[in-house]
């Protein structure tokens, strides 16, 4: 546990420059003692590693200096070659430079370790995309544009329509990266100092501005998404409803639930169509049961055939309504 704990402190040096010993404590979840113990060791072992006293010191090595990391084990081997389809490295245009990196690390690994690496990489494959999800919707903006103003740490004018109303809003954004969730890309970024979620394919246009990115501090992407898919992961599952709409009430049944509308609007109200029924399915969906009850305000206009929770919600909301209005409003009854 040690030697891996000495390791990674020589690799956090090599890429970050100088550390403060608590950032080191901090990543590596032990004390400040702990490490000032293992950088002692460290030197004694001829690894060429100081410290800087004040405000502004920390722990750093000689520069130049580089390690051969050759103490990999078997796991950590096989891990590295337990990768993602090519799918997300080939929409950012490094699906080659990603099979240039993998046989320069192969050549780098202990001969030892090779094989379980190499089968690794044909035996198992990670891919994230849904099943059945469909064709990626095509987007308006290049993700390179994205990438470049990621890489760049450049402000970001976009223009973007949103899946809840169909509207296009402009938003200056500040961005912290890149997520490809399932299939389908993100950009996470701050809108006026806050964190927000934007779908690539639902970019319609996009420009770098000439402008630094205003990032809050002490935050990196990992948070900023972290806090972004909690939250997502709160919201309950919608509940999906099938209702039955007389079709002579069907454009105001639409038009008041519209935002509500779970697929494509219904066949009778496309171009040309012919009306074929009394009747129209409409497929909603509502956050939960309780939202789902404002459908009994259009009586047996609206029938709703599923779920059948939901009707026998209704039913027995209706059958109150009705005893109530049955007695004599003189004598109402029982409350």
């Amino acid at each position: 546990m040690r030697a891996e704990r000495l390791l990674s402190i020589m690799l956090l040096l090599q890429t970050h420059g100088r550390l403060p010993a608590s950032d080191l404590a901090e990543r590596l979840e032990v004390s400040v003692r702990t490490v000032m113990r293992d950088v002692e060791a460290l030197s004694a072992a001829g690894v060429p590693v100081y410290t800087v006293r004040g405000p502004h010191g920390g722990i750093a090595l000689l520069p130049g200096y580089r390690t051969n990391v050759t103490g990999l084990t078997t796991d950590e081997s096989r891990a590295l070659f337990v990768l993602l389809s090519d799918r997300a490295h080939t929409e950012l245009g490094l699906g080659q430079a990603l099979g240039s990196a993998l046989r320069k690390l192969m050549a780098a690994l202990p001969a030892p370790h090779r094989p379980d690496a190499d089968l690794a990489s044909r035996r198992i494959l990670i891919d994230p995309v849904r099943w059945r999800g469909g064709p990626a919707r095509s987007a308006a903006v290049d993700l390179a544009v994205l990438q470049q103003a990621v890489f760049t740490d450049r402000r970001l004018r976009l223009r973007y329509r949103h899946g809840r109303d169909n509207r296009v809003r402009s938003y200056t954004l500040d961005p912290y990266g890149l997520v490809n969730k399932a299939g389908t890309w993100y950009l996470v970024a701050d809108h006026r100092g806050e964190p927000r979620l934007f779908r690539a394919d639902r970019a319609r246009s996009a420009a770098i501005l000439d402008e630094p990115v205003r990032r809050r501090d002490g935050l990196e992407l990992a948070d900023v998404w972290d806090g972004l898919r909690r939250h997502i992961d709160e919201i309950p599952v919608p509940l999906l409803v099938t209702v039955s709409v007389r079709r002579e009430i069907l454009g105001k049944f639409l038009r008041i639930h519209q935002a509500d509308l779970a697929g494509p609007p219904p066949v009778d109200l496309l171009p040309d169509a012919e009306p074929r029924t009394e009747r129209v399915p409409v497929d909603l969906r509502f956050p939960s049961l309780r939202a789902a009850e404002v459908l009994l305000g259009f009586g047996t206009d609206a029938e709703v055939l599923a779920p059948l929770d939901l009707r026998k919600a209704l039913a027995h909301k209706a059958a109150e309504a009705a005893a109530r209005y049955a007695a004599d409003p003189d004598h109402p009854g029982p409350a």
